[in-house]
């Protein structure tokens, strides 16, 4: 059996440590976004005889793997051993250590892999390069998780809508790891809404493809008329949630060169910008009522851009769009998850609220700089007629337009953004943060 250990020292005591891993939503925080996986089966947490069956994709193949938790001492150790999966034997030990001013967690993984002496010739430096790579980003993303939630407040029964895409998902795993209760609300109901101290809405139709008229009729629909049915709902309980946040964008500033835009910069007038306009205003309803309401101004998302992206990269044929000197603004998605966590706990955050990065980057330095982390040349340009023949408005709109927005009411109200700059952020995503 080859072995492998990795420790962190985490910034909270034992007790949180530990608990964290015993709620639901652990698992999928500490899936790093290189990897495709899925739950597929779940019984139970990390206590002994509880399982978890995920699905991973390598390429068109599919694997399950399926763990069975053992050996748990609460608030010391658990054990997870594979089942079944791509290992011919893989035993996981987690060990909880006290340490001045929070504790200490060791993984130690003992594993052999398939095909005996071959295998372990062929793939064994292999093996441990990626689990270098894995345990490196999971101690990364816990301590932010748990830094996260320390300084937030008592946990409460938070409604997310929209929670089976990206940053839905995400948020509903790292709101329940903090201590939350997460109800999910499904997109057009107002069921389920008495007795909730917070809700998130999400909810709207995906606006990343071509725009037929119909689409975008129902790109607009989705958000204004979703958005005002929900924040209705909840003026009339009885017992309102104190705070309502509101998914935006920072599309309505509209296309906008090189001026810096804040909070108070003016509107645009294009498609999305109207969306957007039409969407903060429809969550009116809630803020008369007297609920906290906070549109925050996402931009885009690492995690959803950059796998679009990938593979072109990966073949050297990445390259700029149009003169590639439009501004994007942009955020990595744990930097999202914290500003929504941040929001809720802050009751000064009411209003507009951008989501962006400090640091945003013109489309020739995101480029470059993707280049650069997966190491291959960036030598092509799209030309900007060639991007608006394929994709329409959606691609003048959101390929091409340039926003240069700041989060300067994130900055004012003390948030910190753990990935600032676009390629400690990307070496993140991508789990290249040994710049090899």
């Amino acid at each position: 059996m080859a072995s492998f250990a990795r420790s962190v020292d985490l910034p909270v005591g034992l007790p949180a440590a530990f608990d964290w891993h015993e709620r639901p939503g652990a698992f999928e925080r500490l899936a790093p976004p290189w990897q495709s996986v899925r739950v597929v089966d779940r019984t139970g947490t990390i206590h002994d005889g509880d399982r978890l069956t995920i699905e991973l994709r390598l390429g068109p193949l599919r694997k399950h793997w399926v763990a069975v938790h053992e050996q748990c001492v609460p608030g010391r150790r658990f054990v997870d051993r594979q089942e079944r999966g791509p290992f011919a034997e893989w035993v996981h030990t987690h060990s909880f250590f006290e340490r001045d001013g929070g504790s200490r967690l060791e993984d130690t993984v003992e594993y052999r892999l398939p095909f005996g002496r071959a295998g372990e010739l062929v793939g064994g430096r292999l093996a441990r390069r990626r689990l270098d790579q894995l345990f490196a980003f999971r101690h990364r993303r816990l301590v932010h998780d748990l830094g996260r939630h320390a300084m937030t407040d008592a946990p409460r029964r938070i409604g997310v809508t929209g929670a089976s895409g990206l940053i839905g998902s995400s948020l509903t795993a790292f709101l329940s790891t903090g201590g939350h209760e997460v109800v999910k609300i499904a997109r057009g109901s107002t069921d389920g809404l008495d007795g909730l101290d917070a809700v998130v809405h999400l909810a709207g139709e995906p606006i990343g493809h071509r725009w037929s008229a119909a689409r975008k009729q129902e790109i607009m629909r989705s958000r204004e008329e979703g958005t005002r049915t929900l924040a209705t709902a909840l003026a009339r309980l009885d017992r309102p949630p104190a705070v309502m946040v509101s998914a935006s964008a920072v599309g309505i500033y509209g296309s906008r060169g090189d001026e810096i835009l804040t909070e108070e910069s003016s509107h645009g007038s294009d498609f999305l910008a109207g969306v957007c306009e039409r969407w903060e205003a429809a969550s009116r309803p809630a803020a008369e009522a007297g609920i906290r309401v906070a549109n925050l101004r996402f931009g885009v998302v690492l995690e959803a851009l950059v796998p679009r992206l990938l593979t072109p990269f990966k073949l050297g044929l990445g390259g700029r769009l149009g003169g590639g000197g439009h501004w994007l603004s942009w955020v990595a998605l744990d930097d999202l998850l914290g500003a929504v966590g941040f929001t809720l706990a802050d009751d000064r955050l009411s209003g507009p609220v951008n989501v962006t990065s400090p640091e945003p980057v013109t489309n020739r330095l995101l480029t470059k700089t993707l280049g650069a982390v997966v190491n291959r040349p960036t030598l092509f340009a799209v030309p900007a007629v060639a991007v608006s023949a394929v994709f329409g408005e959606m691609g003048r709109s959101m390929l091409l337009a340039s926003q240069r927005a700041l989060p300067q009411r994130l900055h004012a109200a003390g948030y910190t953004f753990a990935y600032p700059g676009l390629e400690d952020a990307l070496r993140h995503v991508l789990g290249r943060t040994d710049r090899s």
